[in-house]
């Protein structure tokens, strides 16, 4: 498969490439935690003011606005790349390994930030358009609401767009490809606490006691009906169970038992209904086992939904840079969560993906492990991909 793009812009990425992985290996290097991108968002602010960017700092805490007016157009676009690490400790072996122990780029948002600001380079310096950039650089994707918390801060009210976008890496697939979806791309993704709470006795004479473990282990398995008998089949719903805390003995029926769920689906109506049986599902098992519940339910990231018009630009506009071979028009839909669903509930817009390659040294790694690395080769791709939607969206 292809991945190099006809237009010119690709010519001058290439050439630009070593620089731009440079910066991209820095910023693994010194990763920073959600909210904490202090140096990264210094290192993004003071390139973008040298190329004449208006920049903004401070909108949900460290993230920050790079705007671009050119013309009398009233077109309004917006690109969004996100800055956080992850709590992880790295443990492949590279030069540019994290120098933080505990804290890694796990996810490639160091190369999702360097691409952005690859592009915003030949933006400036090459790009003919009529109206205005918002180039949005987010921190603390990674489960702290960063989009949510520059909205609420007046993200869309101060720098309004039309259409806003952003792109993520996808180990697993070839290098550079493309990878676009009409409607739900990604699922939601809610947390539920459960509380169990009984009376404690030996293990001799349960007789004499209520226990919470076995009501515990009956809600891990009725959960599971939730999925297979309550929601319909077509919209995808996953619910796991991933901590079961109960009892420091074998000999002792403890007082109080835990269980913590995410909960995920690709469907808002699926959501609504999972949240709904999950309360009654809980309460009534637990009331068989004579014990008291409480469902401590958060709702977390919704479920991310593409806009038809929007990806169809979006595809467009791959098309003309690696051509029909270096794409996938309607690909999967993927049951993680990711916070830029907040930013497509307010405004029409396309998430896409870009292979990150397939094979396991070679960005094949998956994502959120301490193996993993963004390959540096989708740099020049990224970047002329952003530029080229710029040129298009904003065209004189």
């Amino acid at each position: 498969m292809s991945t190099t793009p006809t237009l010119p812009v690709l010519d001058w990425a290439q050439g630009r490439a070593a620089h731009y992985t440079a910066i991209r290996r820095e910023i693994h290097s010194h990763p920073e935690l959600g909210f904490e991108e202090y140096k990264t968002s210094d290192l993004v602010a003071e390139r973008l003011q040298a190329w004449g960017y208006e920049v903004e700092r401070g909108i949900g805490g460290t993230g920050l606005v790079a705007q671009l007016r050119r013309g009398t157009g009233t077109r309004r676009l917006g690109i969004r790349a996100e800055m956080d690490a992850l709590p992880l400790t790295e443990l492949a072996q590279r030069p540019h390994v994290s120098r933080r122990p505990g804290v890694m780029h796990a996810c490639g948002h160091d190369g999702h930030t360097t691409m952005l600001l690859f592009a915003a380079e030949y933006i400036a310096s090459h790009c003919r358009f009529d109206g205005t950039l918002n180039l949005i650089f987010q921190p603390a994707e990674e489960g702290l609401n960063g989009a949510s918390r520059m909205m609420k801060e007046g993200l869309f009210d101060r720098y309004p767009c039309d259409a806003v976008f952003a792109m993520h890496n996808m180990p697993g697939l070839p290098a550079g490809q493309f990878v676009f979806r009409d409607g739900p791309q990604m699922a939601s993704g809610d947390t539920v606490v459960i509380k169990l709470t009984g009376r404690g006795g030996h293990g001799a004479m349960p007789h004499l006691a209520t226990d919470p473990v076995m009501a515990a282990a009956s809600i891990a398995l009725g959960l599971q009906t939730v999925v297979s008998r309550n929601t319909d089949p077509l919209h995808s719903v996953v619910v796991t169970v991933g901590v079961l805390h109960a009892g420091t003995a074998s000999n002792v029926i403890p007082d109080s038992a835990e269980l913590q769920l995410t909960v995920r689906a690709l469907d808002r109506g699926a959501r609504e209904l999972a949240e709904r049986r999950i309360h009654e599902l809980v309460n009534a098992q637990a009331q068989s086992f004579g014990v008291a519940a409480e469902v401590d339910y958060r709702r977390g990231y919704p479920v991310l939904v593409n806009t038809s018009a929007e990806t169809a630009f979006a595809r467009s506009v791959a098309r003309a840079v690696v051509g029909p071979q270096g794409m996938v028009e309607m690909g999967p839909p993927v049951m993680a969560s990711e916070d830029f669903a907040f930013m497509l509930e307010k405004v029409p817009g396309c998430y896409l993906f870009i292979g990150n390659g397939t094979h396991i040294m070679e960005g094949g790694c998956s994502v959120h492990n301490p193996h993993y690395d963004f390959n540096d080769t989708l740099l020049p791709v990224g970047a002329a991909y952003w530029a080229s939607l710029v040129a298009h969206y904003l065209a004189t």
